[in-house]
This record gives structure tokens, sequence and C-alpha cells, in this order.
């Protein structure tokens, strides 16, 4: 600051000896250039000092702060970047999980299909051999009946034919006579 100070007294130093005529022709004194200035110089520091330097400081904060926010943005940027690929990840990984579980479910249903399948054909089976069995039983039940009333038969037709009245040993005797021959045939 103070050699600005001298650099300005001196040019006016200098302006005011060269050019006498023109100093005096304008109405210009060397000792009011020197004190203007002076005035100019001391009002110039007050004003850099109390308005033009906390003016840059604030300029250089508000820049500091605008980087800042800046370097800020562009992290936030990155991790929102960051947290897309991530949660691309776990919407990809969800989706084959959710692949794999179909998958099994159906592997599942189509095991327990089977195994009902199996089951019914296997419980069909036996009421198929149940039934042919009680068909069996049945018809050898007939069978038997058949012989009975054949065997009764014959034999009211053999007493018709001989006229006579069999007792019950005779009756007996035919009887097993007749069932030995039926089951011979």
């Amino acid at each position: 600051m103070l050699p600005l100070l001298l650099a300005v007294t001196d040019a006016a130093t200098q302006a005011a000896d060269a050019a006498p005529g023109m100093i005096e022709k304008f109405g210009l004194e060397s000792k009011f250039v020197i004190m203007q200035a002076i005035s100019f110089l001391i009002l110039f520091a007050v004003l850099y000092r109390y308005g033009i330097k906390p003016t840059l400081s604030t300029m250089e904060e508000r820049n500091a702060k605008i980087e800042s926010g800046l370097k800020y943005a562009q992290e936030m940027r990155d991790k929102l970047e960051a947290s897309q690929r991530e949660a691309a990840e776990i919407v990809r990984e969800a989706q084959s999980k959710a692949g794999e579980i179909i998958t099994e479910a159906r592997t599942t249903a189509k095991d327990f299909l089977d195994r009902q399948t199996q089951d019914a054909t296997q419980r069909a089976n036996e009421l198929i051999t149940k039934a042919q069995q009680a068909i069996e039983l049945e018809r050898l039940k007939t069978v038997a009946q058949a012989r009975e009333e054949i065997a009764r038969l014959v034999i009211a037709t053999t007493e018709r034919v001989l006229a006579r009245q069999l007792s019950d040993a005779d009756r007996s005797a035919y009887n097993e006579a007749a069932t030995r021959e039926l089951n011979i045939a």
C-alpha cells in the first residue's frame, strides 16, 4: 500500500514540475493534488480492508461451498448409481430365486401327482382284486347251490322213476354219488 502512495505522490510531483504552466492554467496546486492522492489512498485502504477484502473472502467461502456442494452432488450421484446397480442385482437375484422356487414347486407338484396317481392305481388294482375274489366266491357259492339243487332234482326224479320213497340214508347216498359225478364232469 505504501509503494502505491509513494508512486502516486511522485507522479503528481513530476507532473507539477514538468508543466508549471499547465498547473497554473487549470489552478492546480501540487499540495492539494498530494492531499487528494493521500485521501484517495486512505479511502482505498479503508474500502479494501472493510469492503473489498471481506467481499473477496465471502466469495472465496462461497466458491469453496459451491465446490464442496458439487463434490457432494457427485458423490451422491455415484452412490445413487451404485445403489441402482445394487438394486438391479438384487432384482436379478430375486428373479433367479423365484425361477428356482417355481421350478421346485412344479417338480414337487409333479412328484405329488405321480404319487397320487400310483396310489390311486394301486387302490384300484386292490379293489379289482377284491372284486374278482368276491366274484369267484359268489360263483363257487352259486355252483355249490346249483349242485345241491341238481342233486335234489335228480333225487326227486329218481324217486318218481322208481316210484318209491327213499329213506334218508338212500337219499344221502344218491346225493353223494350225484355230487361226485358232477365234480368229475
